[in-house]
């Protein structure tokens, strides 16, 4: 049975005022002389009733509703969820609530999502996906405050959160030249992707720095793929100048790299060293010995980009702000 809801009459009947008193008293109106014990009766009234709010009215009266859209592609991923944490965690620091549409990266319902947000008067909209890449958002994203988290939007137009992939590659590659190897061998992403292009950057940084040459023999592509890193492994293992370390630009090519080095009647970290990106932990940790890997910060993107929507109501400019990306150390270098 469908409860009725309790309205500002019924309380006033209960606690023998006026309905204006009851509304002087519930909206906290201090410029009204109210005796405190009546003050104090109304409240009695309205929790034993138990009264509430309309929140979108009194929203929308005062001009806020202290709410944020997230919309996103990334509802079901275990992997790349924790954008949606971590801007959750944020926004209830903030006192805002986060209203979450999952569109799948469907442009039809990138533009449904944000219509269907903005009717309910949000105050600002994030935009994130799993991957990194280049976003084209419809043009109702104008209307409000709009930051994008792990993408970046085709007119540079809009303030964005991304992960330092490049000094992550740097990282990666430099935690193996400091464990001694020099023969470095990178299996990228296909290099259209964003990704790719900073990893491999930061992995020839690492190399110069430590004044190593670059040698593009040592540079593959995986296609991001388990299949595609054992391919890939196993054509640098078969070649004249064997790698003794493997910088792999995700975790997935970093398992296929394992079997591919395992075939080869070679072992992890003794005879090759791997490294991985992203830190999927449901790989990384379970991979044996245990992957090291570079961690893609997708709780403290999401976090961010409330904090920079909050901060500077979505007007911060277009340099993107860019989010470490940790290096876990786990057992898989020697």
């Amino acid at each position: 049975m469908v409860r009725r809801q309790v309205s500002m009459q019924d309380i006033a009947r209960n606690a023998g005022v006026s309905r204006s008193t009851v509304s002087f008293v519930l909206n906290e109106r201090t410029d009204i002389s109210i005796p405190e014990e009546t003050r104090a009766r109304v409240r009695e009234a309205a929790r034993q009733l138990g009264y509430r709010p309309n929140v979108m009215a009194q929203s929308l009266a005062k001009e806020s509703t202290n709410l944020i859209g997230l919309v996103t592609d990334i509802a079901s991923s275990p992997f790349a969820g924790g954008i949606i944490n971590g801007a959750q965690q944020a926004a209830w620091r903030l006192g805002k609530f986060l209203l979450i549409v999952s569109t799948e990266g469907d442009p039809a319902r990138d533009e449904a999502a944000l219509e269907m947000l903005l009717e309910r008067r949000v105050e600002g909209l994030i935009y994130a996906t799993q991957a990194h890449k280049v976003v084209a958002l419809p043009s109702a994203a104008r209307e409000v405050p709009t930051v994008l988290a792990h993408c970046v939007e085709e007119s540079g137009e809009f303030p964005s959160v991304l992960p330092d992939e490049e000094q992550g590659g740097f990282t990666a590659t430099r935690h193996l030249i400091e464990a001694g190897h020099q023969r470095i061998a990178l299996i990228n992403l296909d290099t259209a992707m964003p990704a790719a292009r900073l990893r491999e950057a930061g992995y020839r940084r690492a190399l110069r720095e430590a004044r190593i040459e670059v040698d593009d023999r040592m540079i593959t592509v995986g296609h991001a793929t388990a299949n595609g890193g054992f391919h890939a492994a196993r054509t640098l293992l078969d070649g004249g100048e064997v790698p003794t370390a493997l910088f792999c630009a995700n975790d997935r090519m970093a398992m296929g790299a394992y079997d591919a080095i395992k075939e080869a009647g070679l072992h992890v970290p003794d005879d090759v060293s791997v490294v991985g990106f992203d830190n999927q932990e449901i790989i990384a940790a379970y991979l044996r010995p245990a992957l090291t890997t570079v961690a893609l910060p997708f709780e403290r993107m999401g976090a961010a980009a409330v904090e920079v929507l909050s901060s500077v109501h979505g007007s911060a400019g277009c340099t993107p702000l860019l989010v470490p990306c940790p290096l876990v150390k786990r057992g898989s270098v020697a």
